[in-house]
């Protein structure tokens, strides 16, 4: 009898399936396929620990069922201690697995519809029956039966967490944002009704204003006309006070005339300030600025005053030096003549200094006394209208309390200081300080210096002359000229360096305008003729530029300055200064 592998109708043996030839089937049968096998083993075994140490979950399962197999991951995921707990545990998917029945039908129906899902979020039930989070890849495994699917499982529980810690708080911020924007609604509607009744405020305000400018310029017709009216019957009582003192009279009847006209000037001083303080309250007395000479303003005063103290029995002396200020003279002067009527009418025995003293750059203007003084506690007082703070001295009449504080308002307005120091019973000292003149200010006040003849002055100096406006330069043509000077104009520094090389003169001094065409300076233009010349030439900057930066950069380089318009002797000082450095 055969075997099966010798009958002639065999299509192939187990040697073809081996891939074995006929002669060598039965020497090499078993140990090919035990190779194989191995393969096979070592293959599975692979697999085996990539699914068991999967960081990611992992199983096989059944949709009409539960699980067929799980990976340790998959364990860990769903809260067991092992995947055969997990598999024992989970038999029914749709009620053990899934949180939500309704979740695992749309992906059973998706998953028969399409064959497959990707990072599907779900969430499973861990054995806690608490949710978990997950993002689930699914793959139906016809082959393995009809609704046999394998997952691929990743925890996204941080990731949900976040995402809504994330969402409350954009949903807070919403909140947060819609609350501020309704409080800026409610603070608008506030603002807008807090401008609406301010503006209501305001044109009442205006209208009040109004109002009172129109009264105070009745107030202010009317009391010029009231002392014009007053003014003409006490100057002809005055007048006819004064005749009767120069009478011989008896005693009785000349103390009566004394008493008559102290009473008359007492009149016409409380008017002088009553129309002075009212202008000062509102703001109606402004400074008229010029400069003066206080030395000669001090001694004028002197030569006023010594009447007084004759009167008075006391001393009186003025102590000046020669100061320069810029001031309103006439604001100045009330102010010393009311601080020395003052120092008399309070001063019973001694005598009254005004002293002038400059120190550094400001002037201190002094009135001295040695009257009755005033208490420290009533300094702060002293300047209030109508304070009657001092007790009444020997030296004349009582004032009403406006003197000082004349006094006051005109300091302030003049943006001075003025200090006092006093004793009481031993006398009081009113200094106010003002800013001094500068030297070189000083000495453009100064007395010109007689006129020098202009057929020779200059002597046929040429002067450069640079400005691009033509009128300007034609005047200063004339002018110079006049003054015996060779001029040779210029609208600029390229037409300077021209006329130069044409007219073959080296001029004796420049004088340049700063501002010139295309951008050009007269500094520019000043440096480009010494360059070309090369020559360190005497030069000065003619402008109407008075800005702070101009005359900066002007002191930096060392040029002079003359500001436009240009006074005839200011300009000839400084041209006859400019030829004088010159050397040749």
């Amino acid at each position: 009898m055969k075997k099966p592998s010798e009958s002639p109708d065999s299509g192939f043996g187990v040697g073809d399936l081996l891939g074995l030839g006929s002669q060598s089937v039965r020497k090499n049968y078993y140990p090919a396929l035990q190779e194989r096998i191995e393969e096979l083993e070592r293959e599975r075994n692979r697999y085996k620990w990539l699914f068991e140490n999967a960081l990611h979950g992992i199983f096989q399962a059944n949709l009409r069922g539960g699980f067929l197999a799980c990976n340790p991951a998959m364990a860990r995921i769903c809260g067991y201690d092992s995947p055969e707990q997990l598999q024992h545990r989970m038999i029914r998917l749709r009620e053990q697995l899934f949180f939500s029945a309704a979740e695992f039908d749309v992906i059973r129906q998706e998953l028969l519809d399409y064959g497959s899902l990707s990072a599907r979020e779900a969430r499973f039930r861990r054995a806690d029956q608490s949710a978990v989070h997950v993002a689930v890849t699914m793959l139906r495994r016809p082959d393995l039966g009809p609704e046999v699917v394998e997952a691929f499982v990743a925890d996204i529980t941080d990731r949900v967490q976040a995402r809504e810690k994330l969402e409350q708080l954009n949903a807070e911020l919403e909140r947060r944002v819609e609350e501020r924007t309704e409080a800026l609604q409610n603070a608008n509607v506030d603002l807008r009704y807090q401008i609406e009744e301010r503006e209501k405020v305001e044109q009442e305000l205006v209208i009040a204003v109004d109002a009172a400018k129109d009264a105070n310029r009745s107030k202010d017709k009317y009391l010029a006309a009231a002392s014009h009216d007053l003014l003409q019957p006490l100057n002809a009582a005055r007048l006819m006070i004064s005749a009767l003192q120069d009478s011989t009279l008896p005693d009785a009847e000349r103390r009566m005339v004394h008493q008559a006209h102290r009473a008359l000037e007492g009149a016409e001083d409380l008017l002088a300030d009553l129309l002075d303080i009212s202008k000062l309250d509102q703001q109606a007395m402004k400074p008229d600025l010029v400069y003066t000479d206080v030395d000669e303003l001090a001694r004028s005063l002197g030569s006023e005053f010594e009447a007084v103290a004759a009167n008075a029995g006391l001393g009186f002396r003025v102590r000046s030096s020669p100061a320069m200020v810029r001031t309103d003279q006439r604001m100045l002067t009330r102010i010393l003549r009311n601080l020395l009527s003052n120092a008399f009418r309070y001063t019973r025995s001694g005598g009254v200094m005004l002293a002038v003293r400059v120190r550094d750059d400001d002037v201190r203007l002094e009135v001295w006394d040695t009257g009755v003084g005033i208490d420290a506690a009533k300094l702060d007082e002293i300047f209030t209208e109508f304070h009657q703070i001092l007790p009444q001295g020997s030296g004349g009449r009582q004032g009403v309390g406006l003197g000082l504080a004349i006094v006051e308002r005109m300091v302030r307005v003049l943006g001075y200081r003025i200090d006092v120091a006093s004793r009481p019973g031993l006398g009081s000292r009113f200094t106010v300080t003002l800013p001094r003149v500068p030297v070189p200010t000083l000495q453009a006040f100064a007395k010109p210096a007689p006129a020098v003849s202009t057929d020779r002055g200059f002597e046929g100096a040429p002067v450069l002359v640079i400005d691009n406006e033509p009128a300007v330069l034609e005047s200063m043509a004339m002018l110079l000229s006049r003054w015996g000077c060779v001029v040779i104009t210029a609208g600029g520094r390229d037409h300077a360096l021209a006329r130069l090389d044409e007219s073959g003169l080296t001029p004796r001094a420049v004088l340049a305008d700063y501002h010139l065409d295309d951008g050009q300076t007269g500094f520019d233009a000043i440096h480009s003729v010494r360059r070309h010349l090369a020559m360190d030439l005497p030069g000065a900057i003619i402008t109407a530029d008075r800005s702070d930066e101009t005359r900066a950069l002007l002191r930096a380089q060392y040029l002079p300055v003359l500001n436009k318009p240009v006074k005839p002797n200011r300009l000839r000082a400084l041209l006859t200064s400019l030829i004088a450095s010159s050397s040749f």
